[in-house]
């Protein structure tokens, strides 16, 4: 659509733009995009916590502005939320990542480039500029470690985070039954499924079938089979207290550890020295049986007791669900899949899209609520 707001008024909420993404799909991308694992309880679950929590609002608070400014960890960001990682995000969407980079850039939120994406950190931060985060898989090598981390800082990236909730790969069936495959399949299957989303077929040939361009450099190749191949024998797997601490060591801007539930992991990764702590259940993509994330957090902030950042995701969906984290003591709200249900909808507006549908939704509900700033919103009870 040409006019922007006549498209954020057709599609106002992110249901909206899943609902959209869907059709313009094909059924592996979008089964990837959606899925949890097991029976799906998990991301229920986490849907369900969310919509537990309400709140009191207080009336005859006469005019009011609400402003979204937040500092977290030393850096002024435009709203209390940001765009949390996704890995191989061009199967959803070709340049994903630098769509969503110049959201961030746009809109002074964070955007966090995934290890495994699509674009390296050299081609996304030029377009992220001040508001880059790094979401590192674990090398298994010091040196790949060593150099994945110099290439993020040298391209601006200013805030690390490592992901803990991913100790194995999970099984994820609902990908499997589509028939995902790293390198994909070109099965007949896949071949209707790009007749009958011409869109997506047309990026993707644009741009070429999606890769994990941050790795080439060490694989020696291009190649999709051999790069799959590499990154299953050479990353993750080995992540413990002591590789935390390794990896505090070579990074000099703020640290994030994200995929924490126990409050036992937070008081473990206060002593290695995080700044944050990235609550999660990896959206309910890893374990089935976790419970949902938001029940998880005021045990870790009571835990944390201010020691270091609370940042929070899993479901979130809208403006009230990261006022919901804000006021069980999330200093920070992070959203992965509606930033790439708004990019699969709608392409190079889509990032701007989800962007828009969370700052006046959260405005909006602020407003009801009779709270002005996001240190009132952290201020609120729920009922």
């Amino acid at each position: 659509m040409a006019n922007f707001k006549e498209q954020l008024s057709r599609y106002p909420a992110v249901e909206d733009l899943a609902r959209r993404a869907k059709k313009r799909l094909p059924h592996v991308a979008w089964e990837y995009l959606d899925m949890g694992t097991g029976s799906g309880a998990g991301v229920r679950r986490n849907r369900d916590g969310l919509d537990a929590i309400n709140f009191l609002p207080r009336f005859m608070r006469g005019v009011q502005e609400q402003a979204l400014k937040t500092t977290l960890m030393g850096h002024q960001y435009e709203a209390p939320f940001g765009i949390a990682p996704v890995g191989l995000t061009g199967l959803m969407w070709p340049r994903t990542e630098i769509i969503l980079a110049q959201t961030a850039a746009k809109y002074r939120i964070p955007y966090t480039l995934s290890t495994v994406a699509t674009q390296t950190p050299e081609a996304v931060g030029p377009h992220v500029g001040e508001m880059g985060w790094f979401q590192l898989y674990p090398p298994r090598k010091p040196e790949i470690r060593a150099d994945v981390l110099k290439r993020a800082k040298d391209s601006g990236f200013h805030t690390l985070v490592i992901t803990a909730d991913v100790p194995a790969p999970s099984r994820r069936e609902r990908a499997t039954r589509a028939g995902l495959s790293m390198p994909p399949r070109i099965t007949p299957q896949f071949v209707w499924s790009g007749i009958t989303h011409p869109a997506w077929t047309i990026a993707t040939l644009r741009e070429g079938l999606p890769t994990l361009r941050t790795v080439h450099k060490y694989a020696g190749t291009g190649s999709i089979k051999h790069v799959s191949s590499f990154v299953n024998q050479n990353f993750g797997g080995t992540l413990d207290w002591h590789y935390l601490k390794e990896v505090r060591d070579l990074w000099d801007g703020p640290f994030v550890i994200k995929g924490i539930l126990h409050p036992d992991d937070a008081e473990e990764a206060i002593k290695v020295g995080v700044d944050g702590i990235q609550v999660s259940n990896h959206g309910a993509r890893q374990l089935d049986g976790t419970p949902a994330a938001i029940g998880a957090l005021p045990a870790l902030v009571e835990r944390i007791n201010g020691r270091a950042a609370v940042i929070f995701d899993s479901g979130v969906r809208s403006g009230l669900d990261i006022i919901r984290a804000l006021a069980l003591g999330a200093d920070f709200v992070m959203l992965g899949r509606p930033f790439i249900y708004g990019v699969s909808a709608f392409g190079n507006t889509g990032g701007d899209h989800t962007a828009e549908i969370l700052t006046a939704d959260l405005k909006s509900n602020m407003a009801q609520l009779g709270v002005q700033t996001i240190e009132e919103v952290k201020g609120l009870t729920p009922a």
